[in-house]
């Protein structure tokens, strides 16, 4: 999942009275039944609500919308792979994805997973995927060299991608990709994770991609 913060890249007061004093009323007041009499005796009339207060039905309801919720991949193949959260700033991002090891034993990871990223149309997406930044930006340990990582059951390893969300060519529609198909080492099953934060690489055409990495826990 992408957030929006501020990173450095290197190499209601009056409203929420009136909603629990609405709270208050509600709890110990009385209702009045439709075409019931009001307190000033009037047929139909509802009650008179004190100044300042607010009808319970005219409380605003709760919104139905909730934030994307990072997805995950069944366990295929001895692991699991789980997006995870990431940073964007002045139109940089990063994501994050943890590969969970779900089996049995120990699952041995060295190097670069292979990806490909597809539309919401299942598509493949025409990107230049590199080892590192890429030439995305400079970041500190994205462009750290490959080193073996042994996972053992329940541990989980991680793998970064950095990419600008830019337009420069207006003729060219912006590319995103909604789906992440990774194999994390060759002869390993691959993955198809559907991403809750999509890949919005404008234009650009640029992906960088870091190395495996142990996640401490």
């Amino acid at each position: 999942m992408i957030t929006r913060v501020r990173m450095r890249v290197r190499g209601g007061g009056a409203a929420a009275g009136g909603l629990l004093l609405a709270a208050a009323l509600l709890g110990c007041g009385t209702t009045v039944a439709p075409g019931a009499a009001g307190p000033a005796g009037a047929p139909g009339t509802p009650a008179a609500v004190p100044s300042g207060a607010v009808r319970a039905d005219g409380l605003p309801t709760a919104p139905t919308d909730t934030p994307a919720t990072p997805s995950a991949t069944a366990c295929e193949g001895g692991v699991r792979l789980l997006e995870g959260p990431g940073n964007a700033a002045m139109g940089l991002r990063v994501a994050d994805f943890q590969l969970i090891n779900c089996g049995s034993g120990d699952y041995v990871l060295n190097g670069y997973p292979e990806i490909r990223l597809l539309d919401g149309q299942g598509r493949p997406v025409e990107v230049h995927v590199g080892h590192g930044t890429n030439g995305v930006t400079i970041m500190d340990n994205f462009d750290a060299p490959p080193r073996k990582v042994t996972l053992r059951p329940g541990q989980a390893a991680s793998v970064g991608l950095v990419w600008r969300n830019t337009v420069t060519e207006v003729s060219t529609p912006p590319a995103e990709g909604r789906v992440l198909e990774l194999t994390p080492k060759p002869g390993a099953p691959r993955l198809r994770l559907p991403l809750a934060s999509p890949v919005d690489l404008g234009t650009t055409g640029r992906l960088g991609l870091s190395a495996w990495s142990a996640v401490s826990r």
